[in-house]
């Protein structure tokens, strides 16, 4: 049902990711002209086609996971599909941030709590969803 824990969970996860378009990884105090990152002061989601996907996807398959509630096996697929989605993002944001010589002075912002935050959540949603799988299960052997 939607009204469930583990729904909420989704979808604290996928506000947290759908937060990575607002809020940026790192920024510098002014442009820094030979980065590419940095060009604009901020590094944010929009600079890199792959982790503006990745996070996205991560983002769509955790709300579309809220409404798969009758099937909890699926249900759990879509969520550590989107947790690796959101492991992967991660890696690329952090690859990126270590190759470019500006970020040695760049101030890290929020953005890089938020992916680990929506991991978070999505973990205690999985935990949950598997709850109740065993439940049903243990209800399905007393009939």
């Amino acid at each position: 049902m939607i009204q469930r824990i583990q729904s909420i969970f989704l979808f604290l996860a996928a506000a947290a990711l759908l937060g990575l378009f607002g809020l940026p990884f790192a920024s510098t105090e002014e442009p820094v002209t030979a980065s590419a990152l940095f060009a604009d002061q901020k590094y944010n989601i929009l600079d890199h086609t792959a982790i503006s996907v990745l996070f996205g996807l991560a983002a769509v398959l955790y709300l579309l996971s809220i409404f798969l509630f009758k099937n909890r096996k699926l249900q759990m697929r879509l969520t550590t599909g989107a947790i690796l989605g959101v492991v992967a993002g991660s890696a690329v944001v952090g690859v990126l941030l270590s190759q470019d010589t500006a970020a040695q002075t760049a101030q890290l912002g929020l953005g890089l709590g938020l992916p680990v935050l929506a991991i978070v959540f999505a973990a205690l949603a999985y935990r949950n969803i598997k709850k109740d799988d065993k439940l049903v299960q243990s209800m399905d052997r007393l009939r």
